[in-house]
């Protein structure tokens, strides 16, 4: 294997090949380092990388494996971070220069991703605050797409993205708030899991994220990466580990088709967007389930709810920065916006999350899993939507991406699924909606839909 598709490998081969001593983990480390080193300043993925102390850190992994010790299910998975997410002695820049200091500790998640071994590369890309569905801002410039280095990819985990899409990491860490995971995850060709809230920890200094919205996950090449991920990262371990239910086929399953808008968003699926709802259903009656068109019962309310959250999570945000003067001018704009949301009405939406839960999730009453479309259109073009306002951006960010924001607020699990390519070559996707605290059948019809798909066997044009 050459150190390209050592790369590309992803971090469950990765895993199982350092743990076998078919390579060290420096030969992983080194050939990722190595792809960076020479693809990112292309896509600029990371907004910084550790080399030294990546390599020392594989170094280590070595020489434990060498003495007979037991190393953790990910020793020496190179992993990248977003840069929402501390990282012990580096700024967490959250995409600008607004925060001051580093971290004096790893976030929860980071904790337990070193505990089982992985080795963390680098910090990825992300909009200012997290806000948008692309990644491009004045302290680092634009991120771009894999696939298409026009276009961006996606956000707010837009580096991870396109860092796990171009082989710069085993697996990458992502954070999803109203879709942040599965936009980029759809816009790079990727499996991209949000997880049911609480599933993974967003201490000891991020809980309740965007009012309960936000919570981590793994945006990857195969779903066995994903699997690993979650395991390595979980807070409560399930039963059944996530590793075996994503290599276990689910018993047959009753998938229901909603492609209608969530109620108060403004948007239009394009019709290669339907295309791949389309594809996917017939790929999952091909794999022997029950595929039928039936509408998510959306309440009146439901994009609103979410609207409410999010501006308001901008605005405290935005307030505890150090720096605030140090913002780019739209993000003070949303913060602004969030500011004239007052704490009842917050409340109230919150008070309303558990009927709108209930609502939503009656459909699984009658269905295992519901299919929706992914984004509404391709991802937007570098640059498209520089010097726009907040209002302008935040219409345009709806109307691309309606279908996911609702799930952060029941907080129930979904995931991306690739679906094919456009005629531009730009990825297509789906989303896959699970019942609450039911991570573990999406990654088993995850991993069933990658090994009929093999979507994975295809890279893109870079490097």
């Amino acid at each position: 294997m050459d150190a390209t598709d050592l790369a590309y490998a992803g971090a469950a081969q990765q895993a199982r090949m350092i743990a076998a001593g078919e390579v060290t983990a420096r030969q992983v480390v080194e050939a990722t380092l190595d792809r960076v080193a020479a693809i990112d300043p292309q896509l600029r993925a990371f907004r910084v990388v550790f080399r030294d102390e990546a390599l020392a850190a594989a170094d280590a992994i070595d020489v434990a494996v060498a003495a007979g010790q037991a190393v953790g299910p990910m020793a020496g998975v190179p992993v990248a971070i977003k840069d929402d997410t501390d990282v012990a002695g580096e700024v967490t820049a959250w995409g600008g220069n607004a925060h001051a200091g580093p971290r004096p500790h790893d976030s929860d998640v980071v904790a337990k991703l070193r505990e089982a071994g992985a080795i963390v590369i680098g910090k990825t890309n992300v909009p200012e605050l997290t806000v948008w569905p692309w990644t491009e801002t004045l302290a680092y410039g634009a991120t771009r797409n894999p696939w298409n280095r026009d276009h961006t990819p996606g956000g707010s985990s837009g580096g991870a993205g396109a860092a796990a899409a171009a082989g710069l990491c085993g697996v990458a860490q992502g954070s999803d708030g109203a879709g942040s995971i599965r936009i980029p995850a759809a816009f790079n060709g990727l499996f991209g899991l949000k997880t049911q809230r609480g599933t993974i920890s967003l201490g000891p200094d991020h809980e309740d994220a965007w009012n309960g919205l936000a919570v981590y996950g793994p945006i990857a090449r195969h779903v066995a990466d994903a699997a690993l991920f979650m395991d390595a990262t979980v807070t409560s371990p399930p039963a059944t580990s996530f590793v075996a239910a994503a290599s276990s086929p689910p018993r047959p399953l009753r998938v229901a088709v909603s492609t209608g808008i969530p109620k108060g968003a403004i948007a239009k699926v394009g019709l290669d967007q339907l295309g791949a709802v389309e594809t996917i259903a017939a790929s999952l009656r091909d794999l022997g389930h029950t595929v039928e068109e039936h509408e998510i019962d959306y309440p009146v309310s439901a994009f609103n709810q979410v609207l409410i959250r999010y501006l308001r999570g901008i605005h405290d945000d935005a307030a505890r920065v150090e720096r605030p003067r140090n913002l780019e001018r739209r993000t003070k704009g949303m913060a602004r916006i969030g500011g004239l949301i007052p704490a009842s009405q917050l409340a109230k939406a919150r008070r309303a999350e558990a009927a709108m839960s209930a609502r939503v999730n009656a459909i699984f009453d009658d269905y295992d899993v519901v299919l929706t479309p992914g984004p509404t259109g391709p991802p937007f073009r570098i640059g498209e939507l520089h010097g726009r306002g907040a209002l302008w951006s935040l219409m345009a960010a709806g109307m691309k991406v309606p279908f996911y924001g609702v799930f952060n607020a029941t907080g129930q699990p979904a995931a991306s699924i690739p679906a094919g390519f456009d005629a531009a070559g730009l990825p297509l996707a789906v989303q896959l909606v699970g019942r609450p605290d039911d991570e573990a059948t999406l990654l088993a019809v995850g991993a069933q839909l990658e090994g009929l798909r093999r979507w994975a066997d295809r890279r893109p044009p870079i490097g």
